[in-house]
Formats: C-alpha cells, sequence, structure tokens
C-alpha cells in the first residue's frame, strides 16, 4: 500500500526514497517504456504544458503537468487518440488554451498547513496527516511539482509567501481543492456505472476506465512492487473511501502478514494513501491516492494500485461499488 510513512515535505524525496529502499519497495522501478511521438518532442514547454492541461482536462492523464514531455505525457495523448478515434500524431489543436494563470494565496491556505512527526507512533496521535509546506499545496492544487512552480517564479520564495500575495500556476481546469473533496467531486449512480470497467495495466502503468468498448479515462499508476506485485486477475470494487484512515502494519509492509502491532494513522493530503481509498474483494488491495505525486510509475508499492491525489480524485467520480476492475 505504498509508502509506510510521511518524512518532512516533499522537498525531502530523496530522503524518503532512501527509506523506500530500506524497505524494499523501490523493486518497482522500472525502465521507461515511453514511445517516442515526434509531434510531442518537438513542442516548447509551453506548447506541451497547454497538452498537458488539455488532456487533464479530459481526464486523460499525463502525470504533472510541468512542460515536459515525457513517458505519460505520451501514453496519455495515445490514449486520447484512441478515445476519439484519431489516427497516431493527430494531436488536439491546444492553441488557444493559455497555459498560465495567477494565483491568490489565502488564509485558508495558510490554515491548512502543518508539522508532520517522524514516527507513526506519534503520526497516529495527530489529528491529520497536512500539507507541511505552502510549495506543496499550490503543486497540488495545479497538479504540477514544487519545482515547477520555483521554476515559474524565479526569486520567489513560495514557502514565504503571505495572504493576498500572487504567483504563477499552470492554467488547469479543475485545481484540486482539499476543502471541495469530496463534496465537488460529484458521483454517478450505481445503476449508471454497470457498463462501466476498470483496466489496471502492470507493464503500460496507466490505469482505464471504460464503458462498453468506450474509453472514458485513463490515469498515470504505480502497480505494486517486484516484492509486491499487484494481483493479476478479475476483481471487483468493494468501495471507495474519501479521507480514509490508514492502518500502518510493519509486518504487512515487510513481511505481507498482518499482525497486531499496528497504528491507525488519520486521514489528509499526505497519508500513505493519499485522498481515496478504492478496496477491492481482495484483502488489503486497492487503488489509492500518494503523499508523493512526482514518484508515480517510478517507485513500488505494497501490492496495490497508486494515483496521484488529484487523478484518484477524480477515478472516485468514475467509478462505483461493485463495479469490475481487470488487473493485467
Amino acid at each position: 500500500m505504498q509508502f509506510p510513512f510521511r518524512v518532512g515535505s516533499r522537498a525531502h524525496a530523496g530522503a524518503a526514497m532512501a527509506l523506500l529502499g530500506l524497505l524494499g519497495l523501490t523493486g518497482c522501478v522500472t525502465p521507461n517504456h515511453r514511445t517516442p511521438d515526434p509531434v510531442v518532442d518537438a513542442m516548447s514547454r509551453d506548447r506541451t504544458v497547454q497538452l498537458q492541461i488539455f488532456l487533464d482536462a479530459q481526464r486523460f492523464g499525463p502525470g504533472v503537468v510541468d512542460g515536459h514531455p515525457g513517458e505519460f505525457t505520451s501514453k496519455a495523448l495515445a490514449l486520447y487518440r484512441e478515445s476519439q478515434g484519431l489516427p497516431p500524431q493527430v494531436t488536439p489543436d491546444v492553441s488557444g488554451i493559455a497555459p498560465y494563470t495567477t494565483y491568490a494565496v489565502t488564509a485558508d491556505d495558510l490554515g491548512r498547513l502543518g508539522a508532520m512527526a517522524r514516527e507513526p507512533a506519534e503520526q497516529a496521535q495527530q489529528k491529520t496527516l497536512p500539507y507541511t509546506s505552502l510549495a506543496e499545496l499550490i503543486a497540488e492544487r495545479f497538479h504540477t511539482t514544487v519545482a515547477f512552480v520555483a521554476e515559474l517564479n524565479p526569486g520567489r520564495q513560495v514557502d514565504a509567501l503571505t495572504v493576498g500575495e500572487v504567483i504563477r500556476v499552470p492554467n488547469i481546469q479543475r485545481p484540486f481543492r482539499v476543502d471541495a473533496y469530496p463534496s465537488s467531486y460529484s458521483k454517478l449512480a450505481a445503476s449508471a456505472t454497470e457498463s462501466r470497467r476498470v483496466v489496471v495495466d502492470t507493464r503500460l502503468r496507466m490505469l482505464r476506465v471504460t464503458e462498453g468498448a468506450r474509453l472514458l479515462a485513463a490515469f498515470p499508476l504505480t502497480p505494486g512492487s517486484d516484492e509486491h506485485p499487484a494481483p493479476l486477475g478479475e476483481w471487483k470494487i468493494t468501495g471507495a473511501v474519501p479521507w480514509p484512515w490508514y492502518r500502518y502494519d510493519e509486518g504487512v509492509l515487510k513481511r505481507g502478514e498482518r499482525t497486531e502491532t499496528f497504528y491507525n494513522l488519520p486521514p489528509g493530503p499526505n497519508s500513505p494513501v493519499g485522498v481515496l481509498w478504492t478496496g477491492l474483494n481482495r484483502p488489503g488491495v486497492g487503488i489509492h491516492g500518494t503523499a508523493f505525486p512526482e514518484t508515480i510509475g517510478r517507485s513500488g508499492s505494497h501490492g496495490c494500485i497508486r494515483l496521484s491525489n488529484w487523478d484518484a480524485a477524480t477515478f472516485y467520480t468514475l467509478v462505483h461499488k461493485g463495479m469490475a476492475v481487470t488487473i493485467q
């Protein structure tokens, strides 16, 4: 179920990756399976941002919106073409999309920041697992990285901004706001999703949502690890729970064995399972969010399927209890 606990802020991702190595989770680091796309590769940074914004808005997640024509931008574009019946190399006209906009920091933003204990026993005593920096909150809200926010705002100390100060951010269509989730993320009735299916492609590292023969959405994922691979086969969704509690059990994380020594970690954007737990009828396995969106597709989880928090929030609107899930 991915990271055992949160260490500092996302600026400390290197330390977190070292921790993953100690726990044997980095065995899922896989080679880049990207198929070169000459059209995307030739784009400027701003044009790539426009394309990423477009794909994100169409529910074909390009990973982070950062102007880099990486693996998941190409995969999302290929799947979008498939959904629309477009031939290869045909790219939507995104010239009318403004790549950037401005955002003014609010008192609510600053009020959502907090500290994170280092040890699970201490984290279990917290009321929430919050954002630990303003840069982290803004990056997740606008589906990007702390590094790209800094790149768009040279010379600015984002974490030192005060209420009313304005910064430049990607102009995405649906910013992820923790205060509006899940209330503003409408779900369809169960009857409307009867013909839908989730397909988890562990080789392509993309999750697809289909409705009959129609491809509705696709998102980048992390599909377990070499030591704890996602279970292949046919499954069902047993429920989708926003803001889940997380049962931290070292026996499960290290040996795949449930023990009586565990900690219940509270919800929050920096929960090890992010903002959503979508359980399957395979105990301990689910589709969930993450505290580290930059690592989607690169570092392992304990048999679960991991999405960025913003993609998990969108995924929540597309699925329902009882839907079929194919892991292949």
